[in-house]
């Protein structure tokens, strides 16, 4: 039974070699192209953006990428992504009413680089680039007019922020006749807040 399991798994190891070896000579630059959708984290670490100036919340990301793999230890790929917006965060100050929000998203090229793996289905890597980070933030200003008759309207200021920024992350992915299933992890710096996301997706190779 052993001997029966283990020939099976060398058949499908050889198997997926074969595969990858067609799909490699039909397609040498290894283009590939997918989607993804996971967890992120939106921060502000900005007390400008207004009080409360300082928050994590918890929203759903989701992503589309194109690639590039000529070699099998480097890549390139380019990605959209977008971190989602958190509901508005509200307080007070003294006698004013605050409120705000963010929604980061960027386009990022990455340089991946792949670890040699004796494992033809895995692959570990590590991404690194420059991500163009937009972050919109809108700020809700009202005041506590308690008693009084007369009070002003809420205020409403919007902030838009681009920048370019050094994005990195790593993943794994597993890949069967053609098509990766990935899951990895991606930040990006911003003086505001570094937004991340955890993601799953699945991309396919021309």
């Amino acid at each position: 039974m052993l001997r029966i399991q283990g020939s099976l798994l060398a058949m499908v190891a050889v198997g997926a070699c074969a595969v990858s070896m067609t799909a490699f000579a039909d397609n040498p630059a290894g283009l590939y192209a997918g989607v993804g959708v996971g967890y992120s984290t939106v921060r502000s670490d900005d007390p400008a953006y207004g009080f409360p100036g300082y928050f994590n919340d918890h929203q759903t990301a989701w992503k589309v990428m194109a690639g590039v793999r000529p070699i099998s230890l480097v890549g390139a790929e380019l990605e959209y992504i977008d971190f989602g917006q958190p509901s508005t965060h509200r307080g007070y100050f003294d006698t004013n009413y605050y409120g705000t929000d963010s929604h980061p998203r960027a386009a990022a090229l990455f340089a991946v680089g792949y670890l040699p793996l004796p494992i033809p289905l895995i692959d570990i890597y590590g991404k690194a680039g420059v991500a163009r980070l937009q972050t919109d933030v809108t700020t809700t200003v009202a005041a506590n007019c308690g008693t009084q008759t007369t009070c002003p309207q809420y205020v409403t200021s919007r902030r838009n922020q681009t920048d370019n920024k050094l994005a990195y992350g790593v993943g794994v992915q597993s890949k069967f006749w053609g098509v990766a299933f990935r899951a990895e992890y991606e930040r990006i710096s911003s003086s505001y807040g570094d937004p991340d996301a955890l993601t799953v997706g699945a991309t396919w190779t021309f």
